[in-house]
C-alpha cells in the first residue's frame, strides 16, 4: 500500500522560509516517475506548484513560485522536499505531496496534506 505522509508545514511570517518533506512510505521512491506537490487555499481548488522526475534533472514550477520555491530529493530516504522561500501570505494553503508511476495524466497517489501559514 502506497502512502505519502508530509510534514513541515507551519505558521511563518511573510518573507520567511519552510521547508516541507514528503517521505514514501510502503513502496520505494524509485518506481515513480514522478513526484510532485500541490496546494489547496480555502475556497479554491487545488493547484499545481511544482513537479520533478524522479529520476533527477527535469523540473517545472508554477508561474507563482518560480524563483521562490525549489522542489528536491534524496533517493536515499525516500522523500521529496518543498523548499520555500520569500513566502507570502497568499502562499497559504494546505500542501499536498503528490506521485505517480507515469509520466503524464492523473497524479494516483496522494499524501494528506500539511498546513502552511503566511502571516503579513
Amino acid at each position: 500500500q502506497v502512502q505519502l505522509v508530509e510534514s513541515g508545514g507551519g505558521l511563518v511570517q511573510a518573507g520567511g522560509s519552510l521547508r516541507l518533506s514528503c517521505v514514501s512510505a510502503g513502496r520505494t521512491s524509485s518506481t515513480y516517475r514522478r513526484m510532485g506537490w500541490f496546494r489547496q487555499a480555502p475556497g479554491q481548488e487545488r493547484e499545481f506548484v511544482a513537479r520533478m522526475r524522479w529520476s533527477g534533472g527535469t523540473t517545472a514550477y508554477a508561474d507563482s513560485v518560480k524563483g521562490r520555491f525549489t522542489i528536491s530529493r534524496d533517493v536515499g530516504k525516500n522523500t521529496v522536499y518543498l523548499q520555500m522561500n520569500s513566502l507570502k501570505p497568499e502562499d497559504t494553503a494546505v500542501y499536498y505531496c503528490a506521485a505517480d508511476p507515469s509520466d503524464s495524466g492523473p497524479w494516483n497517489y496522494w499524501g494528506q496534506g500539511t498546513q502552511v501559514t503566511v502571516s503579513s
